[in-house]
């Protein structure tokens, strides 16, 4: 709060040049007959999220402003400590529980401190929100660096045959006791067979929608792998995809797969692949086809 004008450097460090003013805060400035309009809870909660990401982080208000609505807000906005514990709590209300088992950071943020997130988490953590919390999408690097900052359990990213960057990271996970959670365990329909050489891409499917992560595997050495792969596959009576994920199944450091059906038949090569291990033969051949 700002209420004396001619401060211009506040005790130990210097007045931020910019101040967001949140006179609009359930009020149009100290107007009584503007109390409880202006700004919703909502509008100002989300401004001042904005704003604290934009590097703003001197909120001028006073006692006047909306008839206190001001002040409540950014009281509220503080109280749950940003964005994270909001977010946390909205989707706990969406979903209609009061707490969930895991909760990840989304994406690396360079912008934002490891410790400041985890310390989010830690708080959510400790007031029984979440079971144990993770990260998403962290290279090696930025898991051990926060595994120094704070203590994630968990990390989901992409991993399956035809994305296999992740090996180091694994063995990283398994040292640390982190759970390796994998998405994309059919690299975007590649290993369901889906996508033939020479062939265009099936209408509805990901590469009409949405190619852009894997517009790298558009190449002969792709279809090259998969035809190898449709053989070992068919010699053990089972699909393309069915052998995709009994191949990340039978890796003890991958914790848990993310599937993602469309539709009900696209379980079968679930039950394929928990019916039917792979043995060390399997793995062998299919290595030589995906090395």
């Amino acid at each position: 709060m700002s209420e004396t004008p001619e401060i211009t450097q506040m005790p130990g460090r210097p007045l931020p040049r910019i101040a967001l003013g949140c006179g609009n805060f359930g009020g149009v400035g100290s107007a009584p007959e503007f109390f409880g309009q202006g700004m919703t809870a909502d509008q100002a909660l989300a401004l001042m999220d904005a704003a604290w990401e934009s590097g703003i982080t001197h909120f001028d208000t006073a006692d006047a402003y909306g008839g206190g609505r001001s002040e409540a807000a950014i009281g509220r906005w503080i109280a749950t400590r940003g964005r994270i514990a909001r977010q946390l709590r909205a989707s706990l209300d969406r979903l209609g529980v009061d707490r969930v088992e895991w909760y990840l950071a989304h994406d690396f943020d360079p912008d934002v401190p490891l410790a400041d997130t985890f310390g989010a988490f830690a708080r959510a953590q400790a007031e029984g929100l979440v079971g144990a919390y993770g990260v998403s999408n962290f290279d090696a690097a930025q898991l051990t660096a926060a595994l120094a900052a704070g203590a994630p359990r968990a990390i989901q990213n992409s991993y399956s045959l035809l994305a296999r960057e992740d090996a180091g990271l694994l063995d990283l996970c398994a040292a640390r006791g982190v759970a390796y959670l994998v998405y994309g365990p059919l690299a975007g329909g590649w290993l369901t067979g889906k996508y033939r050489r020479g062939e265009p891409f099936p209408a509805g499917s990901r590469m009409t929608q949405r190619p852009e992560p894997y517009r790298g595997l558009v190449t002969e050495r792709t279809f090259d792998i998969l035809d190898t792969l449709r053989v070992i596959a068919e010699s053990r009576g089972m699909s393309l995809a069915g052998l995709a994920l009994a191949w990340l199944l039978a890796d003890d450091r991958v914790a848990q797969i993310v599937i993602g059906p469309g539709r009900p038949e696209h379980l079968v090569p679930v039950r394929e692949a928990l019916q039917d291990p792979l043995s060390a033969g399997d793995l062998a051949d299919i290595e030589r086809a995906v090395a």
